[in-house]
């Protein structure tokens, strides 16, 4: 069984890829601001990965409260198995897409 991601999921999940083990919610929404020029609010950030987890398309872990007053443990994401398979099918798809005969668009003023 495929699993489909939505464009969001997407980004998300490639944030994780490019951030490496310092994907954590504030770097995740750093990482596709910077790379795709999209304003991001972190509640969609937390929100998608609650489904992506809930999906098992990643898994996370807690660190260690931050070494300064009032520091956090932040929870760092990465990909499952079934993650990687589910970003590869849906960049696959997106490639298959994008091939072939050059893309006219008419618009109309």
């Amino acid at each position: 069984m495929e699993i489909f991601l939505a464009e969001f999921e997407l980004y998300v999940l490639l944030a994780l890829v490019r951030l490496g083990g310092e994907a954590y919610g504030a770097a995740i929404r750093r990482e596709i601001e910077s790379t795709t020029g999209r304003s991001v609010s972190i509640g969609a950030v937390y929100a998608t990965l609650g489904r992506l987890d809930d999906k098992r398309l990643l898994r996370h872990r807690i660190s260690e409260p931050l070494p300064t007053r009032g520091g956090r443990a932040r929870k760092f994401y990465r990909l499952t198995a079934k993650g990687e398979r589910a970003l590869r099918h849906s960049t696959s798809m997106l490639h298959r897409m994008m091939t072939g005969p050059t893309l006219t668009l008419e618009t109309e003023l």
